[in-house]
C-alpha cells in the first residue's frame, strides 16, 4: 500500500478533476455577476438546512427573503446568522407555516431541509408557486411522494436538485473521467455497497410536555402523530419509520445513487431484501438494525448491507461502495477512491478535496462537514446553470426518485418477504396487489397525498 499512499497536494495540483472543479466555479462566478437578486426561501432551518444555504451563498449573490422552521429557535438563530452573511444585512421574514411563506413571497428558488416525511408536500407546494428548487434527499417517504414530484416538476418546468451531493464530488468526479468512462475495470458483474455507521438513535426517553417554542403538530404534518418524547431534532426523527425510510433509505439511497450515476444505471430489474431489528431491540426504534438489499440489473447485482452493531468490512471504508470488473475494482466513499488493477496495472486514486484556503469560513461553522462542503457547492453552481440555461441538473428529481423509490421498495420488500418489480410506467409492482398498496401512505388528516392531485 505504500505507493498509494499519494501526496493528496500534488496530486490535486495536477487531476483533472480539480480543473473541473476550477471550471464550474468560474462559471458559477459568471453567473453571479449576471444574475443578482434571486429571492430565496428555506423551508427547514435546522443543521442541514442552514448548511446547503449557506454553500449557496459563498457561490451566488441571492437575496435570502424568507425562513420557515416549526422550531422558533431553530427560527431566530437562523435569521440572525442569515442576516451577518447576506451583503444586505437584512434578516429574512420569519414563518411557522410554510404555506404562508411561499403565499406571501414571490420565491425563485426555494431549499428545502425537512423531515423525510415533509419533503413531497413541501416540494410539490413550492413549485406550484413559482420556485425551483434544492431537495434534501431521500425525496419521499414512499413511492408515488416522488412520482408526484416527477409529474409536477415536468408540468411547470422547475429545476429540482436533489441532495445527492456524491456526483459533484471532485474525487468521485474524478473516479468516473479516469476509471469508468476509459472502461478500466472491465466487465463489470458485482457491485457492494454498506454502511456500518452506529447511527441508529435508541432508547426510551420519557413522554414530555411540548415545549412552547416547537410547532409540535405542524412538525408532524401528514405522518401518524407519536407521543412527544423530546425533540425530534438531532435525529432522533430517524430512528422512527414513521418520519424517514430507515438507514436503507438514508445512508444506502446516496451510495445507491452514486452508482447508477456511476454505471449509469436506471431502475432495477427486480428488487429483494432482509433484515429487522436483529440485536438493538431494547429501545423505541422501528427502523432495521441490520439490512441487506439487492437491485438486480441485467448481469449485474447491486447489493446493500448496513449494520448498526459490530465493526465494519473494512475501517477504511465503512461507508462506500465497492465495484467489481474483471479488469480491476474500484472502491469509493465521501472521503476518497482507489483504484485496485487485476494484475501488474497502476494503481489510481484519490483523497476528498477540501476548500479550507479558499473558503476559510468553513472552519467556524459549527457543524459543518467540511469534506461535503465542496460539493455541496458545486451542486447549487449546477441547479445554477441548469435554472439559467434551461437544463436537468446533474442531480434531477427523475435521478433522486429513483435512487428513492428503489431503497422505499427494498424497505418493501423485507417487509413482505418477497421480490418486488416495479414497473414505473403503470406505477404498480408487478402481480403483487398488496405491495401496489403499500405504494402510497395513509396521510394523516387533514393533509392530501400529493399523487391524489
Amino acid at each position: 500500500m505504500a505507493d498509494f499512499n499519494l501526496n493528496r497536494r500534488k496530486f490535486i495540483q495536477s487531476t483533472s478533476a480539480v480543473l473541473t472543479l476550477s471550471a464550474l466555479q468560474a462559471k458559477g462566478l459568471a453567473f453571479t455577476r449576471q444574475n443578482k437578486n434571486m429571492r430565496v426561501g428555506l423551508i427547514g432551518t435546522g443543521w442541514y438546512g442552514k448548511s446547503d444555504l449557506f454553500r449557496l451563498m459563498q457561490v451566488h449573490d441571492i437575496d435570502v427573503v424568507a425562513l420557515c422552521d416549526v422550531d422558533s429557535r431553530h427560527l431566530q438563530e437562523a435569521g440572525r446568522l442569515i442576516s451577518e452573511r447576506q451583503i444586505s444585512r437584512k434578516v429574512p421574514k420569519l414563518y411557522n407555516d410554510y404555506r404562508k411563506m411561499l403565499a406571501e413571497n414571490q420565491l425563485d428558488l426555494v431549499l428545502i431541509g425537512t423531515p423525510d416525511h415533509w419533503h413531497a408536500r413541501q416540494a410539490i407546494d413550492a413549485m406550484r408557486s413559482g420556485a425551483h428548487l434544492y431537495l434534501q434527499k431521500p425525496v419521499s417517504i414512499d413511492v408515488l411522494e416522488g412520482e408526484a414530484i416527477l409529474r409536477t416538476a415536468r408540468k411547470y418546468n422547475k429545476k429540482v436538485q436533489v441532495g445527492t451531493q456524491r456526483r459533484s464530488t471532485a474525487h468521485l468526479i474524478d473516479a468516473k473521467n479516469r476509471i469508468l468512462d476509459q472502461g478500466l475495470l472491465g466487465k463489470i458483474s458485482h457491485v457492494e455497497m454498506c454502511c456500518y455507521y452506529h447511527m441508529r438513535k435508541n432508547g426510551n426517553p420519557p413522554l414530555e410536555t411540548i415545549p412552547d417554542f416547537l410547532d409540535y403538530e405542524m412538525w408532524t404534518g401528514p405522518a401518524p402523530l407519536r407521543p412527544y418524547d423530546g425533540l425530534p431534532h438531532g435525529g432522533w426523527w430517524r430512528t422512527f419509520m414513521e418520519y424517514g425510510n430507515g438507514i436503507t433509505g438514508d445512508m444506502g439511497m446516496h451510495m445507491f445513487d452514486t452508482v447508477r450515476w456511476l454505471l449509469q444505471l436506471k431502475w432495477p430489474k427486480k428488487i429483494s431484501a432482509t433484515g429487522g431489528i436483529y440485536v438493538q431491540k431494547e429501545g423505541k426504534s422501528n427502523i432495521a438494525d441490520t439490512q441487506t438489499a439487492v437491485f438486480e440489473y441485467d448481469d449485474l447485482n447491486c447489493i446493500w448491507q448496513h449494520r448498526t452493531w459490530g465493526t465494519p468490512a473494512d475501517p477504511e471504508y465503512p461507508w462506500a461502495f465497492i465495484i467489481y470488473g474483471d479488469k480491476g475494482t474500484l472502491k469509493g466513499s465521501v472521503m476518497k477512491y482507489e483504484f485496485i488493477p487485476v494484475g501488474k496495472g497502476e494503481r489510481i486514486g484519490m483523497d476528498v478535496v477540501f476548500e479550507k484556503e479558499k473558503f476559510p469560513a468553513d472552519l467556524n461553522e459549527p457543524g459543518i462537514e467540511l469534506h461535503t462542503a465542496p460539493a455541496t457547492r458545486q451542486h447549487m453552481l449546477n441547479l445554477l446553470s441548469a435554472i439559467k440555461n434551461d437544463h436537468l441538473p446533474v442531480a434531477d428529481i427523475e435521478e433522486g426518485h429513483i435512487s428513492t423509490a428503489s431503497c422505499i421498495l427494498a424497505n418493501l420488500s423485507m417487509l413482505l418477504n418477497r421480490p418486488l418489480v416495479y414497473d414505473p410506467i403503470k406505477k404498480i409492482c408487478v402481480d403483487d396487489p398488496e405491495a401496489t398498496k403499500l405504494l402510497r401512505r395513509t396521510y394523516r388528516a387533514p393533509w392530501q397525498h400529493p399523487f391524489l392531485g
